[in-house]
């Protein structure tokens, strides 16, 4: 067969395959509109010319922020899930599933903590590549929680130090689009290497200004295990690695009695969990005759409103620190390492 008749071959496998994808989208999100929509259109390659941008889907906004940085100027990113949106329950849409066709080039975070989206990637690779930024960290740097029946603790970006050995994977997957750019690449993914190195330094030293038995982190759900282990603190959650677990009544007694005990002043909720559970805590504490406050929302799974610093990654890192920090008895700067909070609860 020529690449003349092969070219409509592949246009049309790529049409079909757009149309089943479509559909499944609907029978597992059933509330989603499956009506065309006007103004669609389906790619028929994913190999940029030079000249064009990378047209990048990225799931999350910790991905999607990074790969906006490395990329520049040389690729348009399309994020999926926004601010308060659990990827550990998000299912594809229709229209997401047009966005993955038409893109270049997907990046997804990996170790599952996409849930139910994999599935969809998974589906499209042979049309869509699909990139897991944690795909290269060393498995001896990946923690498995005793409770999480043998699945990894996808929450990485927690650890700023871990999170930057993600780099080389975008650069390397940009690259291979755009090769002619790979010192440009590079060159964006070292200056924000030292950026996330000075951001966990100022993580190191907020934290371990806490006091001592003050040390202790709890918040909706058990998503800040590299977080404790990169800066030093005790992490508790009351739900376990997935936002679907549920906790029972008698893991919130456990918790009442762990707060009342030490005293700890404060618990956290998490902007894209529920936080009936950290209520059961506080009303729980309070019948025993011990105050705990909210110490803040945290930014777990998702970032922070785009436009503000809390809407990158980096600026929902320096939230994180400053607020556990200041909540706790530590020492931080009130509006962050760089002075550009614009959320102080």
């Amino acid at each position: 067969m020529n690449t003349t008749q092969a070219a409509p071959i592949a246009r049309l496998f790529k049409l079909r395959l757009l149309a089943w994808l479509t559909l499944l989208a609907a029978l597992v999100n059933p509330g989603c509109d499956t009506t065309p929509s006007s103004d669609s259109t389906t790619s028929t390659s994913n190999n940029p010319q030079d000249g064009t941008k990378i047209k990048v889907v990225a799931t999350v906004g910790m991905v999607a922020d990074m790969v906006q940085i490395i990329g520049g100027s040389q690729v348009s990113v399309s994020q999926m899930m926004g601010p308060g949106v659990d990827p550990h329950l998000y299912k594809a849409t229709r229209d997401d599933v047009q966005s993955i066709m038409n893109a270049d080039i997907v990046f997804y975070s990996g170790l599952m903590l996409e849930g139910r989206l994999t599935d969809t990637l998974s589906k499209l690779a042979g049309s869509t590549p699909s990139i897991a930024v944690t795909s290269q960290l060393p498995q001896a740097d990946i923690m498995q929680p005793p409770d999480s029946a043998g699945h990894a603790d996808p929450h990485v970006w927690t650890d700023v130090s871990l999170w930057a050995r993600t780099l080389p994977v975008i650069v390397d997957s940009l690259s291979e689009l755009h090769p002619e750019h790979r010192a440009e690449f590079q060159d964006r993914a070292d200056q924000l290497q030292q950026q996330l190195t000075e951001l966990h330094e100022y993580g190191k030293s907020s934290v371990q200004s806490i006091p001592e038995n003050q040390r202790v982190l709890i918040t909706s759900h058990d998503a800040f295990r590299y977080f404790g282990r990169a800066y030093g603190i005790e992490v508790i959650g009351v739900q376990g690695l997935s936002t679907e677990s549920e906790a029972g009544l008698q893991r919130i007694n456990e918790l009442v009695d762990l707060l009342v005990e030490r005293r700890i002043a404060a618990v956290f909720v998490e902007s894209s969990v529920p936080q009936k559970n950290i209520n059961a805590l506080i009303d729980g504490a309070a019948s025993r005759g011990h105050k705990v406050h909210i110490g803040g929302e945290l930014f777990s799974d998702a970032m922070g409103t785009a436009g503000t610093w809390e809407g990158t990654y980096q600026g929902m890192m320096d939230h994180n620190f400053t607020r556990v920090t200041t909540a706790l008895g530590g020492q931080a700067a009130e509006n962050g390492m760089y002075g550009k909070l614009t959320i102080h609860k």
